[in-house]
């Protein structure tokens, strides 16, 4: 299955995927990373790899629905048969959504339900969670409330601040990602209702 990634920031969620992608034997293959920004640093990292890279800025078009449309088409361009947003830092409508139904995962640093959007760390710390860690899901309209595919619990350690709990989740990201993108590749992955059902092989 080819894969189009998108990214803000510095990618490192995308190389895990295009890691696990160079294995002889992962069903999917990275097909084109986007990234929304020419400054993104993840940009340079998926040119090292050998992946296509390709910028998709949303102040070059007149509205947020033409930049949706350029962006599907530029992964469909790639040939991507599925998206995985990897610190994408743009919330995306059903405009772009129905051009991929089904077909988009993101990863979020909490164990959703809890703590969506923004600096949840630091939420985690307040509300004095024992655990956090991170999420794998299908994308909806809604923010970080799709069905979740996989997830991964770190205990909150009482010497933690918002960056330390940060990079220990982010170590458990770039082990869950690559797998949830593994069970999705193979079509092990059924939505019923608000449960991911993983089908044995």
């Amino acid at each position: 299955m080819k894969i189009g990634v998108l990214i803000s920031g510095r990618g490192s969620n995308m190389v895990s995927i295009a890691t696990a992608c160079a294995a002889p034997d992962f069903p999917a293959e990275v097909a084109v990373v986007v990234a929304d920004t020419p400054a993104a640093a993840g940009l340079e990292k998926a040119a090292a790899m050998g992946v296509a890279t390709a910028v998709v800025a949303p102040g070059e078009f007149a509205d947020r629905g033409a930049f949706e449309d350029a962006l599907a088409n530029t992964l469909a361009g790639h040939g991507a048969e599925g998206v995985c947003l990897a610190g994408f830092m743009r919330i995306l409508t059903g405009r772009f959504l129905d051009r991929f139904p089904g077909k988009v995962l993101n990863i979020h640093p909490s164990l959703l339900p809890a703590f969506p959007g923004l600096d949840v760390q630091q939420k985690a710390l307040d509300h004095g969670v024992r655990f956090s860690g991170c999420t794998v899901h299908f994308v909806t309209e809604a923010m970080d409330a799709g069905p979740i595919i996989v997830q991964a619990a770190v205990p909150v350690l009482e010497a933690d601040d918002a960056d330390a709990l940060a990079a220990r989740i982010l170590e458990q990201e770039h082990s869950v990602y690559p797998e949830a993108v593994r069970l999705f590749a193979e079509g092990r992955l059924r939505v019923v209702g608000r449960r991911v059902i993983v089908d044995t092989k």
